[in-house]
Order: structure tokens, then sequence, then C-alpha cells
């Protein structure tokens, strides 16, 4: 059974539309909103910390699971506008809505992954690994020089998070990995998304090469 902390605390919430945020990735924003300058002016003046839900436009609704966030560096402009960078710190659900305005505050748990009863390490290589070999055929595709950055984690848990947040336009799919509550489980997806990838980025060099000669 996943683990989760029997902790409680209220939490200021930021919906946005087709957003997800994981823990360790950073999340820029130009606050411009009335209610989420009254937000960030309360948080700053506290422990800087607010929640980030994805809104779903095609269920019309917040999703109840997202990510804490803590604003590390930020700069006012004119109109009391702000722009600001925040860090993704720990996964959350909510448990209730304590109100609604100006903005929305809940009452969260943190969520933790379940402890893994698996060495991760053989999973974390081979995701590691459709990595390498998706940005190699893309620079193959694009005639481009593309390269992994040297600063993606090697633990596993870390590493299926930034996997994760780098899965661009599959709000649904980066919402439904956010949500998993075990490792190997989040892994094992992300290797058959790349295996996919992999598998039709090769096709598309092979017609490529063959258009060529």
């Amino acid at each position: 059974m996943a683990a989760s902390s029997i902790a409680v605390r209220e939490l200021p919430l930021f919906p946005l539309p087709e957003v997800v945020l994981f823990p360790g990735r950073p999340l820029p924003l130009h606050i411009f909103e009335f209610r989420y300058r009254i937000m960030m002016n309360t948080i700053l003046e506290s422990d800087c910390r607010f929640g980030v839900l994805m809104w779903d436009p095609n269920q019309g609704q917040t999703v109840s699971i997202g990510c804490c966030t803590e604003v590390i560096r930020h700069e006012r402009l004119p109109d009391d506008r702000m722009m600001i960078l925040s860090l993704g710190q720990q996964r959350f659900r909510v448990l209730d809505y304590i109100r609604e305005k100006p903005y929305k505050v809940g009452l969260v748990e943190w969520l933790e992954d379940a402890p893994p009863v698996q060495d991760l390490q053989p999973s974390a290589l081979a995701v590691k690994q459709l990595l390498q070999d998706v940005v190699h055929l893309s620079a193959k595709l694009t005639d481009q020089e593309i390269e992994l950055p040297q600063d993606i984690p090697s633990l596993p848990t870390e590493l299926s998070y930034w996997v994760a947040s780098n899965f661009y336009g599959a709000a649904t799919e980066q919402q439904a990995l956010l949500e998993m509550q075990d490792t190997a489980a989040r892994l094992d997806r992300e290797a058959e998304i790349l295996t996919s990838t992999r598998s039709h980025l090769a096709a598309r060099t092979v017609l490529k090469d063959t258009l060529k000669s």
C-alpha cells in the first residue's frame, strides 16, 4: 500500500491549465491576476510555499493531487505584478477546501511513494538508456546536436519525476505519473512511453535515410 504522511496542513492552491509540476522541478510564473498577487504577497510573508494543481479542461475541474512548490526567487514589477521562480517540493492530496476566495486554500496530506520491494536501479538504467536512444534518434532525424543534460538525477524516484516532467504536451499522462505512488510502476510506464517513442523515431529515421538514397 502507498505510503502517505498522517500530517496535514493548510496550503494555498494555484490551479493551472494543463500544467503538472513534479518534485525537484522548477516552475517560473508571471503573477498578474489580483487574487494571485494577494496570494503571493501572503505566502512571501510566511514559508513561501503554495500548491500547484492541474486544471483539467476536459473534466472541467481541478485535479485532487498536485505538488507543493516553494518560491526561491521573485521580482516585483509595475502594478504589483510579479515574476517568480519556484521549485517543486512534495506531492499532496487535497482532502478538503477550506475557502475559495480570494484564492483557494485546501487542507492537504503529503504523499510519498511506497517503500520499494525490489532493486530499482535496473529499471532506472533501462529508462536512461531509452532516453539516450530517443535523443540520438531525434538528433539524427533533425540533423541537430542534441544531448541529455549532465544533471539528470541518478536516484530512481527523482529520475522518474525528471523523466515525467519532460513529457511535454501530455498533461494527462503526466498527471497519471504524478499520482502513482510506486516508483517501479512509474519507471515501467515511462519505459513503455519511451520505447514507443523510440520505435516511432526509428521508423521515421529509416524513411528519411531511404528518401536520401
